[in-house]
């Protein structure tokens, strides 16, 4: 599990030229079954990714994807993690891991 931790680097009118194609890339994502949330930090100096990847080369490359992450707009901080506790009702995102 990998935890994708962006900062905006850029305006947010340059964030929001773009954030077509970053929620593009986000449903594609949930339709894989690679992310399991997301949303915007707040004050809105970034947002965050729950990521369900077999490995770190595998994390980097869905991440590499972002056209958040192509054009510069933020820079990106992956933290790999194990989870050992969670809710009951999320089980099934995390037993298969």
């Amino acid at each position: 599990m990998f935890l994708f931790d962006l900062t905006y680097r850029a305006p947010l009118s340059q964030v929001d030229a773009l954030l077509p194609g970053h929620i593009a890339y986000l449903e594609r994502h949930y339709r894989s079954g690679e992310f399991l949330c997301s949303g915007r930090k707040t004050p809105r100096t970034g947002g965050v990714i729950l990521c369900r990847a077999s490995s770190l080369a595998e994390a980097r490359a869905i991440l590499e994807e972002d056209p958040f992450y192509a054009e510069g707009i933020a820079d990106y901080r992956v933290t790999e993690f194990i989870p050992s506790k969670y809710a009951a009702a999320l089980a099934p995102f995390f037993e298969a891991l």
